[in-house]
């Protein structure tokens, strides 16, 4: 059985940095492409940043970009989001999701091309 979980979130003041990560249990993502959502309280879920299983296709949702990192490491089978100059736009619980690809720079921006998903982390930002 597939299984996300991510960790990392917590309360942080505005400009403050935090790290997420995505660990897999049940299968490696080594093949598989993966990525960031969050949902604010009140909105729907919105797309952050995807990975393609290479690494080497990224992209950012336009909000995030410049602030915001996403890696991984297939060894590891973690996702990491780095989160740099947080304010409190960015409070909301954030999910990973993953999906196997046959395609190594393949990434998807919409939730609906994901097959699995973890239980989210909350991150609050406020002062």
């Amino acid at each position: 059985q597939v299984q996300l979980v991510e960790s990392g979130g917590r309360l942080v003041t505005p400009g403050a940095s935090l790290r997420l990560s995505c660990t897999c249990s049940g299968r490696s993502l080594s093949s598989d492409a993966m990525g960031w959502f969050r949902q604010a309280a009140g909105r729907e879920r919105e797309f952050v940043a995807a990975i393609s299983w290479s690494g080497d296709m990224i992209n950012y949702a336009p909000s995030v970009e410049g602030r915001f990192t996403i890696s991984r490491d297939n060894i590891k089978n973690t996702l990491y989001l780095q989160m740099n100059s947080l304010f409190s736009g960015d409070t909301a619980v954030y999910y990973c999701a993953n999906r196997q690809v046959y395609n190594r720079d393949w990434t998807a921006l919409r939730a609906d091309q994901y097959d699995y998903w973890g239980q989210g982390t909350q991150v609050t930002v406020s002062s």
